[in-house]
């Protein structure tokens, strides 16, 4: 799962270096083929309002392969259009399909750990998730510039990674949702014994257009706007994820265009944001031992604001990072000095992110599901309208100016996680959602 979220991801942001080189090769310009990236996110908003309710009805494993195939197949077709409206279309639509592992994953997390382990499970999760749009450039980069290759083979190795993970979960992957296996031995039993009184409750979910639109498709949005612990996580987490996309514009700026490095060489600095992941993957490891000790003396139930002590380091981190790039990036200054303001963004980010889904899935429990589709909605927007406004912000206030906004803005956030730790567990009585769960 965690490879298959990398692929999905990952997908976002491989074509990235070869953004000029296609715009060349469809005499258009750079601002409309960032519009490849846009798209691909705004679809990958969209995505986990549809995969969330299928997997809450079908199970995970039945939900999420069948997407992924078809993102393979849409990965394709954006490898071989000819023209912009073309390369949009397949872009938006891998966006959609290559949503669910990211959607999907966490909740099978959920099904598959208990409270006391699943943090390292998500750690190593979140790690594929994030490292997916930070180390796919460099791959990209390599393909474009590569004269037997081109930027047509970023598509194409994107596909071929994605359908080989594909292959291997097709063989390796059971189905983790419990109502979903409950079901099958229900029906199983029914069948060998021939005994009708084995029966469970989820046989009468169905997926029908009404159902569909009035129940599952609705809850996300539903819990997105109605459930104060899910929207103020998701705003937050959602800031911080749609910076990650703006490095994607940000650093062609400050490595390719004003250090006048090659286009391989300016993708490398992303090694930096990943540094800072793995670092803060120790953070949220380190994490767990004090976590298991708080689900023990709750006599093993989830502890949810037991996850957001880390989240207030990660915040500091990312902050401090934001300000450290914006006024290290011109060329003036060593590269190391910007590289390593991008590690502090890296293990802020990845601390504040995986925490995020630790909560989400600690709070809601069964609807961890639609919980996360409606974190991975408000993310993925923002995240689509980063990539458009990265390059007219940087250019045009400067990129000292314009990070030092952006970090501004993220030290108003910092509040965030003392609020949830002082009053998650009124708002969890509140709910419509978790007093299900906590009973």
């Amino acid at each position: 799962m965690s490879m298959l979220a990398f692929c999905g991801l990952g997908g976002a942001s491989i074509i990235a270096p070869s953004v000029p080189t296609v715009a060349g090769y469809l005499n258009s310009s750079i601002e409309v083929q960032v519009l490849m990236i846009a798209l691909f996110l705004l679809g990958f908003s969209l995505g986990p309002l549809v995969w969330a309710p299928i997997s809450e009805v079908y199970g995970r494993r039945w939900s999420m392969l069948p997407a992924v195939f078809i993102y393979c197949l849409f990965s394709i077709g954006t490898a071989t259009s000819t023209d912009a409206a073309s390369i949009f279309v397949t872009r938006f639509s891998a966006g959609i399909f290559g949503s669910a592992p990211v959607t999907i994953g966490p909740a099978a997390l959920a099904d598959f750990f208990s409270p006391r382990t699943r943090g390292i499970a998500t750690a190593f999760f979140v790690t594929c998730v994030i490292g997916g749009p930070i180390l796919s450039p460099i791959i990209g980069a390599a393909l474009t510039i590569n004269p037997h290759l081109g930027w047509r083979w970023t598509e194409y190795m994107e596909a071929i990674i994605s359908f080989f993970i594909f292959t291997i979960t097709l063989v390796c992957l059971p189905e983790t949702y419990h109502p979903v296996l409950l079901k099958s031995k229900a029906q199983s039993l029914r069948k060998t014994t021939g005994m009708e009184q084995y029966w469970h409750p989820h046989e009468n979910e169905k997926l029908n257009l009404n159902n569909t639109i009035t129940k599952h498709l609705n809850r996300p949005l539903l819990m997105l706007f109605t459930e104060p612990m899910v929207a103020l996580i998701s705003l937050y987490s959602g800031f911080v994820y749609s910076l990650l996309f703006l490095t994607l514009e940000v650093f062609p700026i400050v490595f390719g265009e004003q250090r006048q490095y090659s286009l391989v060489v300016s993708t490398l600095p992303f090694l930096g944001i990943f540094v800072g992941v793995l670092c803060g993957t120790a953070i949220n490891i380190g994490n767990q031992p004090w976590y298991a000790r708080a689900v023990k003396k709750n006599n093993g139930l989830a502890v949810p604001e037991a996850r957001l002590p880390p989240m207030i380091l990660g915040g500091i981190l990312f902050s401090i990072g934001l300000f450290w790039f914006g006024w290290t990036a011109a060329p003036r200054f060593h590269w190391a000095l910007p590289v390593v303001a991008a590690g502090f963004i890296g293990a802020g980010f990845n601390v504040v992110f995986q925490q995020s889904l630790n909560f989400l899935i600690d709070a809601y429990g069964p609807f961890a599901s639609s919980a996360i589709a409606s974190n991975t909605f408000l993310r993925s927007l923002l995240a689509c309208a980063m990539p458009l406004a990265a390059r007219p912000m940087f250019l045009n206030m400067g990129v000292g100016p314009a990070a030092s906004l952006l970090g501004a803005i993220s030290c108003l956030a910092l509040p965030v996680p003392f609020i949830f730790i002082k009053y998650s567990s009124q708002l969890r009585k509140m709910s419509k959602f978790t007093p299900m769960v906590e009973d």
